[in-house]
């Protein structure tokens, strides 16, 4: 097991306490991967992060003609721990993206969060299907978290 520098487990121990008692997360966990040499978080947030904004005009489809809302589960998330004087390159990130898979292990279904059947034109943003993403955490000296949603590759912008 590689050797993580105790200030990187200091940052990954600082972004999981605000996670947990600022933002309500849940199911939190920490996991070194080798190759990047540094802790990286994942769990639960409370709600859903991030709509695709196709998915988001396949639901509101949906929700007409069903005429019912359709549920908005959450998804497990990546989150990398940083310091906000760290500089990250294209290549960093490139390297983060390589490591990781699309949705991190959910608790006793690894490499799934959602039911097998993806049959709903909407439901394909989700689960393993959707882009790999990760929840940059930036601290602060002043042990102030700062969170950015970084996406691999190209992503359409939002519709407001």
């Amino acid at each position: 097991m590689s050797v993580v520098p105790e200030h990187l487990k200091a940052l990954a121990d600082a972004v999981l306490y605000n996670l947990e008692n600022q933002h309500d997360w849940t199911e939190l966990n920490v996991e070194v991967r080798t190759s990047l040499g540094r802790p990286l978080l994942w769990g639960l947030p409370p709600r859903r992060l991030y709509v695709h904004p196709d998915e988001q005009i396949e639901i509101i489809k949906a929700e007409k003609s069903l005429g019912a809302p359709i549920p908005q589960p959450p998804e497990y998330e990546w989150v990398l721990p940083t310091h906000l004087a760290e500089r990250w390159s294209v290549k960093a990130f490139a390297e983060l993206f390589d490591a990781i898979d699309a949705i991190p292990p959910a608790p006793g279904v690894p490499g799934a969060t959602m039911p097998a059947d993806y049959s709903a034109q909407w439901q394909q943003w989700r689960g393993p299907r959707r882009g790999k993403r990760v929840l940059l955490a930036a601290v602060q000296d002043d042990s102030t978290v700062v969170y950015y949603l970084v996406h691999d590759g190209i992503v359409k912008p939002r519709q407001n």
